[in-house]
């Protein structure tokens, strides 16, 4: 199916493109992404600013309360996306916010460390690191441990993935839900027609995703890692119950897909929508683009029954 026409209206009049990566250091990259506006998010009842403790220094997380969220309330632990190399908790605010509002759980939003200054496992054990101190800290929270879900877009998606199994390998958090959008799931890209389909993006392309993996993991023989590419693990069974997004014109469609079917080749339950007239990143046109808020609606309806 065709892009969406009022998204494809949006590309169109605003275009998004890097240049050449090839020749841009992170740094380069990261002030071009800078230099977008977010857009405003939803109003939520609070939000707070707080240094949790990290593996190697205090780790910055915001923490979103939507109105009438319950005594203690379901909380969900949020990574964003960028390709381990750019974006932020304010590059990621409206997201929480919308998606806090239609869950009604207090959002964590994590503001892990960025490669290639600090390659893999930073932003793992960043990760991972922080959904301990919530489950640790839940009474100070407000919010019940015994509903805490992991969630996570793209590179995000990647390290929610990747933190279930972290927690699942040392006994870790019971996290009771995970909440995958357009994951990176694996990183030997060679493997999914996708990458081919969709290599000339809009918003991310196979150049792109070459350049943030080198940037990640860089010479590491990564493609076996399951703490960098969830999808190579040998054994996902006893993994929370996921749900895993896709977009049809999106070069990690089908790794995203492949995931889904290994989780239930493993017994672990999981639901799987393919928006197939989006692209990747639809969730941050959610309040441009009726279809894509739509999308952003099926995935905070699927991760709210996740935490009933």
């Amino acid at each position: 199916m065709a892009i969406d026409p009022v998204l494809k209206a949006i590309l169109e009049a605003f275009p998004m493109l890097f240049g050449d990566l090839g020749t841009m250091t992170a740094q380069e990259v990261r002030a071009v992404f800078e230099q977008r506006d977010p857009l405003p998010g939803e109003d939520v009842a609070s939000v707070e600013d707080l240094l949790v403790p990290g593996p190697e220094g205090p780790l910055p997380v915001r923490v979103y309360r939507p109105e009438g969220a319950a005594d203690p309330a379901p909380v969900v632990v949020f990574f964003h996306g960028g390709g381990w190399v750019l974006g932020s908790i304010d590059s990621h605010d409206a997201s929480c916010r919308g998606l806090a509002n239609r869950t009604g759980a207090v959002f964590v939003s994590v503001d892990y460390r960025l490669a290639p200054e600090h390659p893999y496992p930073a932003a793992a054990d960043d990760c991972y690191a922080a959904t301990c101190w919530v489950a640790d800290h839940a009474t100070d929270l407000g919010v019940d441990p015994g509903r805490l879900a992991v969630a996570g877009d793209s590179a995000g998606g990647n390290l929610a993935a990747v933190v279930c199994q972290m927690a699942r390998d040392s006994s870790g958090p019971a996290i009771v839900f995970q909440t995958l959008i357009y994951p990176v799931t694996d990183l030997d890209f060679d493997r999914w027609p996708s990458m081919e389909e969709n290599a000339d993006g809009p918003l991310l392309t196979r150049e792109a995703m070459d350049w943030f993996a080198r940037h990640y993991v860089g010479s590491l023989p990564f493609t076996d890692d399951p703490y960098a590419a969830p999808i190579r693990a040998t054994d996902l069974s006893g993994l929370p119950p996921a749900h895993v997004s896709t977009a049809g014109h999106d070069p990690l469609r089908d790794e995203g897909a492949g995931y889904v079917e290994a989780l239930a080749a493993a017994g672990v339950a999981v639901g799987y929508d393919n928006f197939a007239t989006m692209i990747h990143g639809f969730v941050g046109f959610a309040d441009l683009v009726p279809t894509a808020g739509e999308a952003r609606d099926r995935i905070a309806a699927a991760l709210r029954a996740g935490l009933a």
